[in-house]
């Protein structure tokens, strides 16, 4: 293909994911997916290799980018069959975050998948909201390994009934779970009529030819990093069961055009949840060096080609079986991303930002009994400023993508009450270019309630560049009374939760 031949092939594969993502908000029956659109599509090739994605979440995409190539190869795959899966050392990322993957054929030739990760508030763990503070994988919820969810067009009925009567809205689960599959069978017909307009061969040629500009891309962009070896370490604040100040250490070897990233340093898993599997951490790497990308680098395979991953076996970002996982892929993601943007200031101090409030700031909630519900919420903070502008304030930055719930879709399905709502003026750190506000958020119980808190940033403040000031760490409170930043407590009707969120670091002396 020419070069504007490969552009629109590029803009048709991307609307096959665009109006997967449509498909499954619309479809949707939770707050979390429909409302705060806490989901990601994206198209692979026969061997699992990226083709396309939405602009969804970096951290579903970039792990599905890593692990696809494996759960494919281990399938014996049918047309008009799905899989499901969640099990973080199976391809997965932690327990809420579904995947369901359906196979595309041209005729009786394999020709690629469609695959969609949603975040589901219920996935059986035994507090509500799924993201416990736990020490094992078992105690986060049901773990979904690779598994046939339809066999050639026909629901497995037992199957599905048994993965929602796990949790404790199997109405709102089935729900759920059919918007995955509605999406992934929008998918498929959308590519099947791309591959049949094309013929398979030009289409398989078109892919080919897209992941080689972006290889080309990518290189060229990489070759702009000095050559050398570059190290940084930043800390996780703690694992919630007591062990604090944990390194994440990494390398980056740059050498023309390439670059390899290596843990070795970082600490061992740890006891509490904070554990990653390697896809996670490889979502965090592609996501760092694919922003120092062209904007019109395509986002598939070709773009990740010169970037290899090493991370020692049990490590935080590459753990065993059984580790508790439940906020690595929130937390840790982000630390990484921190880490390695750190390590990268040494080699173009010019164009990194200083660190942004480095936590998803999660918040799980709802009640068990007669009327079961389930709350989730991820909360932005301020973002590191750079040489060119301040950070943003009241953002979700780096690896999460997702809308805030709204307040009136959040007091309508729960019972809670939101009092206030605010920019945290004054978090973000000074500098010639001042980093962006965190936020404050401020939850009223209308009910008795189970929490989970799960925040990062409570601790070690987000770091300045060049000179730049730190931004001011989180907080979260109960009442008047300071919370750590992991916990799960009771809430009384009439109590009210407050989290301020850190804000970003400054960049530059004032």
């Amino acid at each position: 293909m020419d070069a504007i031949e490969l552009s629109i092939f590029a803009s048709r594969i991307n609307a096959v994911c665009d109006e997967m993502g449509a498909v499954l908000q619309r479809a949707a029956f939770s707050p979390n997916i429909k409302d705060r659109l806490d989901f990601s599509c994206a198209v692979f090739d026969a061997r699992g290799e990226l083709c396309a994605q939405a602009a969804h979440i970096p951290v579903h995409l970039g792990s599905m980018a890593y692990a696809m190539r494996d759960i494919v190869a281990r399938i014996q795959w049918r047309s008009g069959d799905m899989v499901i899966l969640n099990d973080p050392f199976l391809g997965g990322t932690h327990l809420p975050d579904v995947t369901v993957i359906a196979p595309v054929y041209s005729g009786q030739a394999l020709v690629g998948f469609v695959a969609n990760r949603a975040h589901h508030a219920d996935i059986g763990a035994g507090t509500p909201g799924s993201m416990p503070v736990s020490r094992r994988l078992d105690e986060e919820g049901m773990v979904i390994p690779p598994s046939n969810l339809i066999h050639q067009g026909a629901v497995d009925e037992a199957f599905m009934t048994s993965l929602v009567e796990a949790t404790g809205n199997p109405a709102q689960s089935r729900g759920d779970f059919a918007a995955q599959i509605s999406a992934n069978r929008t998918g498929v017909r959308r590519l099947e009529a791309l591959v049949e307009g094309l013929g398979a061969n030009r289409y398989l040629d078109a892919v080919a030819g897209l992941n080689a500009y972006a290889e080309r891309l990518a290189r060229a962009a990489l070759a702009e990093i000095p050559d050398g070896a570059y190290r940084f370490t930043d800390y996780m604040d703690d694992d919630g069961l007591g062990h604090e100040d944990i390194p994440i250490a990494v390398t980056v070897q740059v050498e023309r055009g390439q670059a390899a990233v290596d843990f070795t340093g970082t600490a061992a898993q740890v006891q509490g949840n904070i554990n990653c599997p390697l896809s996670v951490a490889a979502a965090a790497v592609y996501y760092v060096f694919r922003c120092l990308m062209p904007p019109q680098t395509p986002a598939c395979a070709g773009s990740f080609r010169p970037i290899t991953l090493d991370a020692p076996d049990g490590c935080l970002v590459n753990a065993r079986r059984p580790a508790a996982v439940a906020a690595g892929n929130v937390e840790t993601s982000t630390r990484v991303v921190d880490a390695l943007m750190g390590a990268l200031a040494k080699a173009m101090p010019e164009r990194m930002p200083a660190a942004s409030h480095g936590s998803m700031n999660n918040v799980a909630m709802g009640a068990r009994g007669d009327q079961p519900w389930d709350y989730y919420e991820t909360m932005g903070g301020g973002m590191g400023a750079g040489r060119d502008g301040g950070g943003h304030s009241a953002v979700q930055t780096h690896m999460t993508n997702t809308l805030n719930t709204p307040i009136e879709s959040l007091e309508m399905h729960f019972p809670l009450r939101v009092t206030r709502y605010a920019v945290r003026r004054g978090s973000g750190g000074a500098g010639q270019r001042r980093g962006g506000d965190g936020l404050v958020r401020t939850f009223e119980f209308l009910a008795p309630t189970t929490v989970t808190v799960l925040t990062e940033r409570r601790r070690r403040a987000p770091w300045g560049l060049a000179g730049g000031a730190d931004g001011q760490p989180g907080e979260n409170r109960l009442d008047d009374q300071p919370l750590p930043g992991k916990t799960t407590f009771e809430a009384r009707p009439g109590q009210r939760l407050t989290v301020m969120t850190p804000g970003g670091g400054g960049w530059g002396e004032v």
